[in-house]
């Protein structure tokens, strides 16, 4: 845990808020090296909430924090060709969530422009194989839709734009609420496109390849 996450836990265990101050309390805790149980005794939860916090802190540092209803993980294309990053940010990731999202792609191109999008094995991608909606929407409207393999999700080089979102736009951060999260990874976004040959962000970039 660094200096300034500690220092935002710490802000956030003071909250107004009993479910803010809550999870800041239980990972400040865990930050001392205890158990699930005992932290679970020291804050007045149950086990499987500490577990949890403890968990989504680790995976995901602050971020990990909010509620997923209200904000969930953003949802993100990479043009190859232009090497620019279109998302957007959805509660829920579904099938009518993804094909929305397929929509809005297909708008970024000349119609006679076939495009192609490739997708990871994430189950609401899949659906083109069960959902005829998905299926038929893509073959009316130029577009193929193409997965990585099942066993070689790293081929999706998509992962490595997210790590350097979380980098740049997450990491150390202490948002007031969801509504300041969603807008700084929409921004990221934004200055992501117009940035790509930024320094920084290629040597996360590379570096997250390598991993």
């Amino acid at each position: 845990m660094s200096e300034d996450e500690r220092a935002a836990l710490a802000r956030r265990a003071e909250s107004p808020d009993r479910r803010v101050a809550e999870r800041a309390r239980i990972v400040l805790a865990c930050a001392e090296g205890i158990s699930n149980a005992v932290v679970a005794r020291k804050i007045g939860v149950a086990v499987k909430t500490a577990a949890k916090w403890r968990r989504q802190f680790a995976e995901q540092r602050l971020a990990g924090l909010a509620d997923a209803g209200r904000i969930g993980r953003p949802k993100a294309d990479l043009d190859l060709k232009r090497d620019r990053l279109y998302g957007h940010i959805k509660p829920i990731k579904k099938r009518t969530q993804f094909l929305e999202f397929c929509r809005y792609l297909r708008t970024l191109y000349p119609p006679e422009v076939r495009i192609a999008i490739v997708c990871d094995n994430f189950s609401p991608h899949l659906t083109t194989k069960r959902c005829q909606r998905v299926g038929a929407w893509a073959a009316a409207s130029n577009v193929e839709i193409a997965y990585t393999p099942t066993d070689s999700s790293w081929l999706n080089r998509i992962e490595a734009q997210f790590t350097a979102l979380r980098y740049f736009a997450l990491d150390g951060t202490d948002h007031a609420n969801h509504k300041e999260q969603g807008s700084m990874i929409r921004r990221y976004m934004i200055w992501r496109s117009r940035h790509a040959d930024d320094r920084r962000l290629r040597a996360v970039v590379a570096k997250a390849n390598v991993a």
